[in-house]
């Protein structure tokens, strides 16, 4: 609304475009919509793009995401965007990107969650006695390091 301003004193649209920190093309389409449609030519539309998914919609794919990915025909149950991405498009015949479906899980409080990869053999009984009996031998003793020393494993010379 400030370049309507200006362009009624006849402003040139680099001067515009800089006191604005804008792009002189954009001040050129502004100064086009000015002049056929006067300021209210000039009022913001709302964003360039709405949601694809509605809330309800969106309920519905949450619906989906709870049965898990081997319910849709993956071999596995690792949930990823492009996963989800595939989802939505055969479910809601919508197109998204993967970043959109980034956005779209993050705005409706979903999390990126990595999974820890372990393998299907892991003896976790196995793995705890060897961190309490056998790293302690592998790791050495950790001691103090002195005043001025820069070793962490050097003895302690006091």
């Amino acid at each position: 609304m400030e370049a309507a301003e200006w362009f009624q004193s006849g402003d040139e649209n680099l001067v515009i475009a800089h006191d604005l920190r804008a792009s002189v093309r954009s001040v050129q389409r502004w100064r086009s919509a000015w002049s056929q449609g006067g300021p209210r030519a000039l009022a913001s539309k709302g964003p360039a793009s709405l949601p694809v998914l509605s809330d309800n919609l969106f309920a519905v794919l949450e619906r989906e995401l709870l049965k898990g990915p081997v319910a849709h025909g993956w071999p596995d149950q690792t949930r990823t965007l492009s996963r989800i991405k595939t989802l939505i498009g055969r479910r809601f015949h919508e197109s998204y990107t993967v970043q959109g479906v980034a956005a779209l899980l993050k705005r409706h409080g979903w999390s990126c969650q990595v999974p820890a990869r372990r393998a299907i053999e892991r003896d976790e009984a196995a793995v705890a006695g060897w961190v309490k009996e056998t790293w302690p031998d592998v790791e050495g003793p950790w001691q103090r390091s002195t005043p001025g020393s820069s070793s962490k494993t050097k003895p302690d010379s006091r």
